[in-house]
């Protein structure tokens, strides 16, 4: 069909991405954290997600 592979990762990583944005700037953080934690999801989107899974919400 002419979806490809590549293509159909790289929209599940930015639905992710934006998913977990959003989820930092809900949570009850301080500022300079969540702007820390956006900062870094949009400079590394995959290991910044990840990293936030594991270290960000508590």
């Amino acid at each position: 069909m002419g979806i490809e592979v590549g293509g159909l990762l790289g929209l599940v990583i930015l639905v992710l991405d934006v998913w977990g944005i959003i989820k930092v700037i809900q949570s009850g953080a301080g500022t300079g954290t969540k702007v820390l934690w956006v900062v870094l999801i949009l400079i590394l989107p995959v290991i910044g997600l990840l990293l936030w899974m594991l270290a960000g919400p508590k």
